[in-house]
């Protein structure tokens, strides 16, 4: 498994609390900061890189 790939959902399984109800929002943040350099703000409309937040949320789900 990529490092890079186990950090970024550990970071967003730990962001969504105890409910991950939200994983797949925390997901979207987490690789929109990695991408971006910040979380996004309400109205941000930056692209993200796909195939690393579709990733991201596999393995997150996975870990829980």
């Amino acid at each position: 498994m990529d490092p890079l790939i186990k950090k970024l959902s550990n970071k967003a399984i730990d962001l969504s609390g105890k409910s991950k109800n939200d994983l797949e929002r925390t997901c979207w943040m987490i690789v929109h900061e990695y991408k971006h350099g910040s979380m996004p703000t309400e109205y941000d409309i930056r692209e993200i890189d796909e195939e690393l937040y579709l990733e991201v949320l596999r393995i997150a789900k996975e870990i829980i």
